[in-house]
């Protein structure tokens, strides 16, 4: 709380460990650094070799809990649960085609861009992702410490602002619609979706104790079939369908 109150980084030796949800190390409250903002350190500074730490990191977390780190870590999903929690109308959507836009986001912004668009001077590559999409970075970082600077705020430009909309589009359709940004634009969660169907940690459901009730499919707001896909890489282990189970035959 006491950087919030100074608008200043904390720049300890933990900030040398990644922490497993999207944390953005501008963020003054962040002890830890996040894992994309890193892993784009790594690809625009060191081109083609990429960190076997961060790599490391996020495959081993990725294998032992899947998108739970999605559901339960993450704090950009905790404040758009929040904004869900807001009394209105709600628009469940399953987004289909759209729900490919992250990896996409990953791809491009995280590890094409960085690696090869650089600068001519320095030889070293933009954290593209961070620079002009992270909503996390913006919301967490950019906001507390431009309210505490002055200084901050007479270079803030162009880019910005359209952070801010970027950021403020975002929440706005997170109380009506369940996580779009997680679903749609997370690099991060993309990443974790890819072990979900093989985590240590996963859904699982007894068939022998399932009534067919549909019960579980009616209470995702994400519009999946727990009882059919467990395991599918968009989900983000809220635990709505195992509250709904009748049956208690989700696990």
């Amino acid at each position: 709380m006491k950087n919030f109150v100074d608008g200043v980084i904390y720049q300890g030796r933990s900030k040398m460990i990644c922490t497993p949800g999207l944390n953005c190390y501008s963020c003054p409250a962040a002890a830890m650094s996040c894992p994309i903002g890193t892993l784009q350190f790594f690809v625009a500074g060191a081109r083609y070799n990429i960190s076997l730490f961060v790599t490391g990191f996020l495959i081993s977390t990725g294998v032992v809990f899947g998108r739970l780190i999605c559901g339960y870590v993450c704090p950009m999903g905790l404040l758009q649960d929040l904004f869900y929690k807001i009394k209105t109308p709600k628009r469940i959507m399953q987004f289909r085609i759209f729900r490919y836009i992250k990896y996409l986001v990953l791809v491009l912004f995280v590890f094409l861009l960085p690696l090869l668009i650089t600068h001519e001077l320095s030889g070293l590559g933009d954290p593209w992702f961070c620079k002009f999409i992270c909503p996390s970075g913006t919301i967490f970082g950019a906001v507390p410490l431009l309210l505490q600077n002055e200084s901050l705020r007479e270079l803030a430009g162009v880019l910005l602002i359209i952070n801010l909309i970027t950021a403020a589009a975002l929440l706005i359709c997170a109380v009506f619609i369940y996580r779009p940004f997680c679903r749609l634009l997370c690099p991060l969660g993309a990443i974790y979706a890819l072990f979900n169907k093989i985590a240590l940690l996963k859904m699982r459901c007894d068939h022998e104790k399932c009534i067919s009730c549909n019960s579980c499919a009616k209470a995702c707001p994400i519009m999946l079939q727990p009882a059919k896909q467990p395991n599918s890489p968009e989900c983000v282990r809220c635990g709505s369908c195992k509250a709904a189970c009748k049956a208690k035959a989700l696990k």
